[in-house]
């Protein structure tokens, strides 16, 4: 599975969704073309792991959603292990520069 299939079908996990929706929410999310979403959301429903509802929607497949939580699982494990190399101070400091900085940068780019 690659990035485009992989963002399509985390996006899909919930309530099934209108195909034509669910595409353009993807190309706007990503700023991919809707042709390329749909290349993916046509891969997923070639693998099994998108269905397409009889109302016409797409929902994720039981193997969809074990894929999903299977990917789900083994990222918050990794971040996990990561952030526990860090003390929680050391996380609340590096928190609030972001903040800081974030908050900065938004101000530069509305007043430039």
């Amino acid at each position: 599975m690659d990035e485009k299939q992989w963002i399509v079908l985390n996006q899909a996990i919930g309530e099934p969704v209108e195909r034509a929706a669910h595409i353009n929410r993807i190309a706007g999310l990503t700023q991919w073309a809707p042709a390329e979403v749909e290349t993916a959301v046509n891969a997923l429903l070639a693998k099994g792991l998108l269905a397409n509802t009889p109302h016409g929607r797409l929902e994720p497949t039981t193997a969809g959603k074990t894929v999903v939580g299977k990917v789900r699982a083994e990222c918050a494990a990794i971040v996990d292990a990561a952030y526990s190399a860090v003390t929680p101070e050391d996380l609340a400091t590096a928190a609030r520069v972001l903040a800081t900085i974030t908050t900065r940068m938004a101000d530069e780019l509305t007043h430039g």
